[in-house]
């Protein structure tokens, strides 16, 4: 089994080519804003855990869980470090939204008698530890605020996609009913965060 993300999020990266001078910085700068751009992308996909074909309901119960739990708790960093009140309505909604979805998630595990279990090799807890340990280390600021938003977006993309892959293989109905009324909260969220990053760009 694979021991991350097999999610692919296609980026499209935009090449200036110029002969003045004067634009050579501007295609520099172009080509450093890309390469932060896939970088962001990148660790967002990898705190995602693997899906697997073989996985089973405790592997999703275990994947939703994470993925929550981690969301929740950016949320609550966004609330204390955020500086625009955009992001930090934003993490408000993420660790308050997260956390029900989560409570509903241990609610129907307990209910159904299954056992949250990560899949093999899945490092999605070790993952979202480094992510948060890079945004602690992130000096306040539009910067910060930057960095936060970005991720967002890219980590609520990969969650949609890891909902959808779960929705296909969950064995138990109820579980897909969870799943199925997760996705327009997670949908809400993702067309939040990019509209707090388009008015970044601005």
């Amino acid at each position: 089994m694979q021991s991350r993300t097999t999610i692919v999020l296609l980026a499209s990266i935009l090449g200036l080519s110029a002969t003045a001078c004067d634009k050579k910085t501007d295609a520099s700068a172009d080509s450093m804003a890309a390469m932060a751009s896939k970088k962001t992308a990148d660790s967002a996909m990898a705190a995602m855990p693997a899906m697997p074909p073989a996985l089973t309901d405790a592997n999703i119960v275990y994947i939703l869980d994470q993925a929550s739990a981690a969301d929740s708790a950016r949320g609550t960093m966004a609330g204390m470090k955020g500086t625009s009140s955009d992001v930090k309505g934003f993490g408000k909604m993420m660790a308050g939204e997260h956390h029900a979805l989560r409570q509903q998630g241990q609610a129907l595990a307990t209910k159904l008698g299954v056992t949250p279990m990560a899949p093999a090799n899945d490092m999605s807890v070790t993952d979202a530890q480094t992510e948060t340990d890079k945004l602690n280390a992130e000096a306040k600021g539009k910067g910060w605020d930057k960095a936060y938003i970005d991720y967002e977006v890219t980590y609520h993309k990969a969650v949609l996609e890891t909902a959808t892959k779960a929705l296909g293989v969950a064995q138990n109905q109820e579980l897909k009913d969870l799943i199925t009324k997760a996705a327009p909260i997670i949908q809400k969220h993702l067309d939040r965060a990019m509209e707090i990053q388009s008015r970044m760009a601005m």
